[in-house]
């Protein structure tokens, strides 16, 4: 009778401890054996025109070389290009060192709009920027967040203040990157049904009130007002404009807005569980979209290089916290391939050397 309790309790003990797991732990490997194989390098040399490079100016770009050379990542769109003397430093160290490989969008501070001058300083120096050798101006997801006018009330995205902006972009002829608010996720009630409570959980800085600063829906349709009321620029929508998980809705927005074009960014998670759903989007909609990565991590590209090109089933997402599920290739053919990776951002992205690509 003791023997069978101790046994007992030490099965009990031992179910205790293996049970004694918390979501954020619990990530088992898939038993699941199917055809498939990691793909490191691109079918096609590739654009994109995603990339961060932070310190440009000053930095040792030969790593980032070496690792575009391993991706055949061709072109790096660097967004952080700055305005100024920055700007400047930033395109001497690229261009004296790896012509070609390298093209910059500059950036404008939003702080403090409306003040008396601050728009033909800010035009002017666009022009200026231009003029030294940005290729498109990249505007952050502050614009509608966090910037303020000279009055502290925040900057809608679709400011009329903000309007000759755009009408210049419009007028020489560069393309406006840009990126509103964040998923809508982030702004719902932070509880079981929320797809991004992971994500939330582990990075509470993201989670957001239904109103902070401005409902999520609110924002977005700002800056849809913005594209609709320029339609002589041409506008690369970042992260698929946060509708990546309704490509029926994001169809009807491109179709509404032509000159409006999207970017995949850090949203290849949605794409990769959608997979035949996906592969019709980009055959309807294969002159509308960009390769691009955002966070530059080398070794996160695999995951959308798999996802664009092969046709595997069920593997591994590289970030859990945003995406808990497995991806499926699309199987894109080379001609839609060809014009994500490459051929649309030579259209619409001036200075891209098009020699280093193919017909």
């Amino acid at each position: 009778m003791k023997l069978k309790l101790i046994i007992i309790l030490i099965i009990g003990v031992n179910l205790s401890f293996s049970q004694d797991l918390t979501f954020e732990e619990y990530n088992p490997k898939s038993t699941l054996v199917v055809p498939g194989k990691i793909i490191k390098r691109a079918k096609f040399p590739f654009i994109d025109v995603h990339g961060h490079q932070y310190r440009m100016a000053t930095q040792n770009l030969e790593p980032v070389i070496s690792a575009m050379d391993t991706l055949n990542l061709q072109t790096m769109v660097n967004l952080s290009g700055r305005s100024g003397e920055d700007l400047i430093k930033a395109l001497e160290n690229a261009n004296a060192n790896y012509p070609g490989r390298f093209v910059l969008f500059c950036n404008i501070n939003f702080e403090g709009a409306g003040a008396e001058g601050w728009i033909e300083k800010t035009v002017t120096q666009l022009e200026a920027d231009v003029k030294a050798g940005a290729v498109g101006l990249k505007v952050y997801k502050s614009l509608g967040l966090r910037n303020k006018d000279f009055k502290g009330n925040r900057l809608a995205v679709d400011d009329s203040r903000l309007d000759p902006i755009w009408a210049k972009c419009g007028e020489l002829d560069i393309p406006v990157l840009i990126h509103s608010a964040d998923p809508k996720s982030f702004w719902d009630d932070f509880d079981g049904d929320n797809e991004r409570w992971l994500e939330l959980k582990t990075r509470p800085n993201r989670k957001r009130g239904p109103n902070n600063p401005a409902p999520w829906e609110e924002i977005i349709a700002e800056q849809h007002r913005m594209f609709k009321k320029h339609p002589n620029t041409t506008f690369i929508n970042a992260h698929m404009g946060w509708y990546a998980n309704n490509l029926g809705k994001l169809g009807e927005l491109l179709d509404e807005m032509p000159n409006m074009n999207v970017g995949i960014g850090a949203i290849i998670a949605e794409l990769g569980r959608q997979p035949r759903f996906a592969k019709a989007f980009f055959e309807k909609y294969q002159d509308r979209i960009l390769f691009g990565k955002d966070s530059w991590k080398p070794e996160e590209f695999p995951t959308y290089f798999r996802v664009l090109e092969s046709n595997d089933e069920y593997f591994p997402y590289h970030k859990k916290y945003h995406a808990f599920w497995a991806m499926y290739g699309l199987d894109l053919s080379d001609e839609v391939l060809k014009k994500v990776y490459y051929k649309n951002a030579l259209r619409i992205v001036p200075g891209i050397d098009k020699t280093k690509f193919p017909k």
